[in-house]
């Protein structure tokens, strides 16, 4: 495909504009206006179009491609939420309104979104108070460790240590050593399960927090943890849920109940919202009412006569964690995906997305090495282990998947799976879709077994075919 630059033909334009006769002067500082016209491709209109809509044929996006993301919960996001999130009367708000001087009167509609999304997640996960302010996943975490700290450094509490499994995302330790905390793993048991006796033994006046994600990476529901949640509050630390996989357990049970006492979630994986990419994205944190005056700043307080307003006069908050009050637009997508499905829809959502993901990993068992046999909740993971041995690893069927149209599933996570494959349905697909994925993945054992060699030459389709990628990491002019 050519560049647009290659395109460009002197003279021609896809768009015409009257002459300047205004006259006002540019408030620009000539030192730094351009002395030449800036270089800028001559097409037409007709050119453009073509031109932009062929680059987007180039890329994966789930309106177009399966996306068997694990982990990530790469869903459908349904149009009604985004033509929802462009209605003027909430795109036309400037931010800065509500902290205004009587500027809350003319935002009531997006503050009550707010707050009201606030209380349904707070229905939704067993949590007392929420805040919507963090602006992804990862902020998400960071603000509820950094509550965590606040928590025990109120008590007077020196605690330095939080406790993660060994299974978990690599944001969870990232997120404790920023907030000031050090790190340990807790290994698996035998079960792909936190091991509660290595747990045991390294509970003690050190620990701050036992960072879980619940099911946990490989997919698994953990029945005991409960006792892990008491065990933990014994020992005086607190629980943090990593709710990137609340997706499994909706409207089924809900963390609060299961002894958490700070949860993050990931809007898009779990209500449907776009996923962040850089950005907008939403992380909001809830708390049990112990942690609850701590919450960042401003939160959204309802008055006695049912109007909205910001307060930020809380002593004990850990302050300003993100401009105004969060990415409002995607919050308002999830408080409409929520409205929409209601009490038995959020349910059926569970059930939908576990159905799916079992339903695949029992067709793909004789292919693929299944490290943990056993009932999975939203997503499986299976181990390349037995194509690795014919010289095929998890990255080649991952390169070979976008030859066939299928975004590759998550690999080489969780870490305790040697050549992990990472298989995540989600709920919005259909079983035609399921079984064309599967049909593939099984297309692909076999050619692993008769034909290794293929896989090198897999992308074989797309436009940027298989590079060196250690080559790329270590010269990044290799491939320009």
């Amino acid at each position: 495909m050519k560049l647009i630059f290659e395109k460009s033909k002197k003279g021609r334009r896809g768009v015409s504009l009257p002459a300047n006769d205004v006259g006002i002067k540019p408030a620009l500082n000539q030192n730094y206006a351009r002395k030449n016209a800036a270089q800028l491709p001559e097409v037409s209109e007709l050119d453009v179009i073509r031109h932009f809509t062929a680059l987007s044929k180039m890329n994966f996006c789930v309106d177009s491609n399966f996306y068997p993301l694990g982990s990530c919960t790469m869903k459908y996001n349904p149009k009604f939420t985004e033509k929802l999130a462009g209605l003027e009367g909430f795109t036309g708000l400037h931010p800065l309104l509500p902290q205004l001087k009587d500027g809350d009167k003319f935002a009531q509609g997006a503050l009550e979104v707010i707050y009201e999304l606030e209380k349904l997640l707070c229905e939704i996960t067993g949590m007392d108070e929420f805040t919507t302010q963090p602006l992804a996943g990862a902020h998400g975490e960071l603000t509820g460790v950094m509550l965590i700290a606040a928590y025990h450094k109120h008590k007077g509490s020196k605690k330095r240590l939080v406790l993660i499994p060994d299974s978990g995302h690599g944001t969870n330790p990232a997120s404790a050593a920023i907030a000031g905390y050090e790190v340990k793993a807790i290994p698996s048991d035998k079960n792909g399960l936190e091991d509660i006796d290595a747990l045991k033994k390294e509970l003690n006046d050190d620990v701050a927090a036992v960072m879980l994600t619940c099911p946990n990476t490989l997919g698994i529901f953990n029945a005991r943890i409960k006792e892990i949640s008491d065990l933990t509050h014994k020992a005086g630390a607190l629980t943090y849920y990593d709710g990137a996989n609340l997706n499994a357990i909706l409207g089924k049970t809900r963390p609060g109940d299961l002894g958490f006492d700070v949860v993050h979630l990931n809007l898009h994986k779990t209500f449907a919202t776009p996923h962040g990419g850089g950005g907008p994205g939403a992380g909001p944190v809830g708390v049990k009412k112990e942690l609850a005056k701590f919450l960042p700043v401003p939160r959204i307080i309802k008055k006695a006569n049912g109007n909205f307003v910001l307060g930020s006069d809380k002593k004990y908050s850990i302050g300003h964690i993100a401009p105004f009050y969060g990415n409002f637009l995607v919050l308002l997508r999830a408080y409409a995906y929520i409205l929409l499905l209601g009490k038995e829809g959020l349910k059926s959502v569970s059930e939908n997305a576990v159905i799916n993901a079992n339903y695949i990993m029992k067709k793909l068992k004789d292919y693929y090495e299944l490290p943990f046999d056993r009932t999975c909740m939203h997503e499986c993971v299976f181990s390349a282990r037995r194509q690795a041995e014919k010289g095929v690893h998890a990255l080649d069927i991952a390169k070979a998947l976008i030859d066939k149209g299928i975004h590759p599933p998550t690999i080489y996570f969780p870490l305790i799976v040697k050549e992990a494959l990472m298989i995540e349905p989600t709920e919005t697909e259909s079983k035609e879709t399921l079984d064309e994925f599967i049909d593939i993945m099984i297309e692909l054992a076999r050619l692993a077994e008769q034909n290794p060699a293929a896989f090198k030459e897999f992308p074989k389709n797309m436009p940027v075919k298989r590079l060196d990628e250690v080559k790329a990491v270590k010269d990044l002019n290799c491939c320009l």
